[in-house]
């Protein structure tokens, strides 16, 4: 059993500050709401392997793990895997980016399957991913379009997803 995710967003500010923002791993923890850390273990060219902790969750529990990423600027993709999987079977991940009229276009695909021991299915973490996804991604759009305007770079409106 597996399971596939897809959320989108527009960003009113041009792709190579989007591009920028959201790959500078060292800076997630002020870009995401949910990390509290993370420590790049090596890096090799496009291919970085690093840690990356959550802040607690409601019960207190620290979730930290360990994955690799791998951008491609020319082809406007990042493949991501989770190495140390915790919860899950396993867990890719892909972003996809592209220029539109309205700014920058950026999409992510998680395929994952949970273990049977996890405390929750594939369903229910599709679920939590899907809302996730949508509150991070509105977030990263804020603080992107607030960088670009504070920059002078060409925003243009945008609907709200």
């Amino acid at each position: 059993m597996s399971a596939h995710t897809e959320n989108e967003i527009t960003i009113a500010a041009p792709l190579d500050l989007v591009w920028d923002m959201t790959n500078d791993l060292e800076n997630w923890p002020q870009l995401f709401s949910e990390y509290a850390a993370v420590e790049v273990l090596t890096r090799d060219g496009n291919r970085t392997t690093f840690r990356l902790t959550m802040h607690p969750d409601e019960n207190g529990k620290v979730w930290s793990w360990v994955s690799e990423r791998v951008t491609d600027r020319p082809g406007l993709t990042v493949r991501a895997r989770r190495i140390e999987p915790g919860p899950f079977h396993h867990m890719d991940i892909r972003w996809e980016y592209a220029e539109t009229p309205d700014g920058t276009h950026m999409r992510w695909f998680q395929d994952f399957a949970m273990k049977p021991e996890a405390p929750v299915d594939d369903d229910g973490m599709a679920d939590i991913i899907n809302r996730n996804s949508r509150i991070q991604m509105q977030l990263i759009r804020d603080k992107v379009e607030q960088r670009a305007r504070e920059g002078g770079l060409r925003t243009a409106p945008v609907m709200p997803n």
